[in-house]
């Protein structure tokens, strides 16, 4: 949040400023201050206004992270997991194995930023492959939203983004794109890791409604971002309101 505020404020002020990223969180650290993009929350969705502001330097300690809680530090190796799963199935398989059980996070920090800086180097201004970094954002925007908006029942962005995954890997299989083995491997590995975020079924159709205003979306059309496999996503994936609602329906029965 600090990245996001710190940035957008700094690319307004007198019209652009120069400034620094020191993020002190790990979802800051592989995801938020890098990048060039901010962006704040606005009457109740994510991140509705922002601005393309390249900071001068990312100033990454990965020492910070003892100061997280454990919640706080798995929010953030939701990112990390999401760029392997769109771009290095090898670094999926090395997941699977240390999970987010890691002592020194140096070399898991690195590459996670390098898989974000190649894709966002493509496409700065995300009109073309830099959308792939939304893999598990459509349906976990929708859910974060819509949680926020319920006092008491808050999550964390990786937490929705978690869920969002298995969501988005399921429509991924529904579209005819990603195998069923892949999608077991990869909610085995999420479940072992992220709690499951709790919603009734009732509420599937208005989670699935706040999609209708993700930033990616051409015009009524819904993009989503999907796997083709573990290390492979594919961006401009149109999928319904009615899809995404089933895809929360077949995680609320997992």
């Amino acid at each position: 949040m600090v990245t996001d505020l710190g940035g957008f404020c700094a690319a307004l002020y007198k019209r652009g400023i120069r400034f620094v990223q020191v993020p002190t969180t790990l979802l800051a650290q592989v995801d938020a201050s890098v990048g060039g993009k901010t962006g704040i929350d606005f009457q109740g969705f994510k991140n509705h206004l922002g601005v393309f502001q390249e900071p001068a330097g990312v100033f990454i300690d990965p020492k910070f992270l003892a100061t997280l809680d454990p919640r706080q530090l798995k929010s953030g190796y939701a990112e990390v997991v999401k760029h392997a799963l769109i771009a290095d199935a090898a670094a999926f398989r090395e997941q699977r194995i240390n999970s987010v059980f890691i002592d020194d996070w140096t070399d898991a920090i690195q590459h996670s930023v390098a898989l974000k800086q190649e894709i966002v180097a493509q496409d700065p201004l995300e009109n073309g492959p830099r959308k792939l970094l939304n893999f598990g954002h459509t349906v976990g925007h929708a859910l974060e939203s819509f949680l926020l908006s319920q006092p008491g029942r808050e999550i964390l962005h990786g937490e929705a983004v978690a869920a969002g995954m298995i969501c988005e890997a399921w429509l991924s299989v529904q579209h005819g794109l990603l195998n069923e083995n892949d999608l077991d491997q990869i909610e085995t590995f999420l479940f072992s890791v992220f709690e499951k975020v709790q919603f009734v079924s009732l509420e599937t159709e208005a989670i699935a409604d706040y999609a209708r205003q993700d930033k990616k979306n051409t015009g009524s059309t819904i993009n989503c971002t999907l796997l083709e496999s573990i290390g492979r996503g594919v961006y401009n994936q149109p999928v319904t309101v009615a899809e995404i609602a089933a895809s929360l329906r077949y995680y609320h029965r997992l």
